[in-house]
């Protein structure tokens, strides 16, 4: 079973660094999308770092499974942002992957998410 959590780490710390480093090269358009979406101006900056150092720590199983838990409180987080533009009827650009992922905030980015968490669990239990 081994093989199979260290798997689920590099996958989730793979989507993780790209989504930090896709959000740092969008320049002055990622703290604008993430103010829509409802981030704390003070987390704005840090978000994109804090994503590549878990993301880092998760591919190279780096302290397991502390990078896993951070993954999962970092998902339950955007998640909880997600949801409340919902619920209210708003539909921000999502701009999680930087400007690749221009597309507005649906219910797709909460089963991605909810399966970026089943894989980082199984890397926490079994890498």
């Amino acid at each position: 079973m081994h093989w199979v959590g260290v798997v689920a780490a590099v996958l989730v710390g793979l989507v993780f660094v790209v989504a930090g480093a896709s959000k740092l090269a969008a320049g002055p358009a990622w703290p604008a999308n993430a103010r829509e979406l409802g981030a704390p101006d003070w987390a704005i900056p840090i978000v994109p770092w804090v994503e590549m150092i878990v993301g880092a720590a998760l591919a190279v199983q780096l302290a397991e499974p502390v990078p896993a838990v951070a993954a999962l409180v970092l998902l339950a987080v955007f998640s909880a942002l997600i949801v409340a533009r919902l619920r209210v009827g708003e539909r921000p650009t999502c701009a999680c992957f930087g400007q690749w992922s221009a597309s507005p905030l649906g219910t797709h980015h909460l089963v991605r998410n909810a399966v970026l968490a089943a894989l980082a669990i199984v890397a926490g239990l079994f890498a």
